[in-house]
């Protein structure tokens, strides 16, 4: 079992940056690949960023390309969203989900039914 709590959401003015983190208590951080999700009003979740188990793989959505970075530390047991250039389409609900990667050191997932576990998620509202 692992818990994971999101913290550094909020409200921002479009063109702004936020810094989401991830983190992680129970077993071995280093064990899992791990995921950033939204979920906007009236929509589905969507993939936003995924980084493998070994931190050398990030896969990102074309949406937040450039924008958007994908991190973690392994030694504090988090994982991080740096957010920058921020639009109104990024307001959403943001997760962050952990995923049992076993073996598989450099791969990264961006299917949401591929992970084990969930945070609560964090607001990030974009004003214009």
């Amino acid at each position: 079992q692992v818990q994971l709590v999101e913290s550094g959401g909020g409200l921002v003015q479009a063109g702004g940056s936020l810094r989401l983190s991830c983190a992680a208590s129970g077993r071995t951080f280093s064990s899992y690949a791990m995921g950033w999700f939204r979920q906007a009003p009236g929509k589905e979740r969507e993939f936003v960023s995924s980084i493998s188990r070994s931190g050398l793989t990030i896969e990102d959505v074309d949406s937040v390309k450039g924008r958007f970075t994908i991190s973690r530390d392994n030694a504090k047991n988090t994982a991080y969203l740096q957010m920058n250039s921020l639009k109104p389409e990024d307001t959403a609900v943001y997760y962050c989900a952990a995923r049992e990667a076993g073996s598989f050191w450099s791969t990264t997932y961006s299917a949401p039914g591929l992970y084990d576990y969930w945070g609560q998620g964090t607001q990030v509202t974009v004003s214009s």
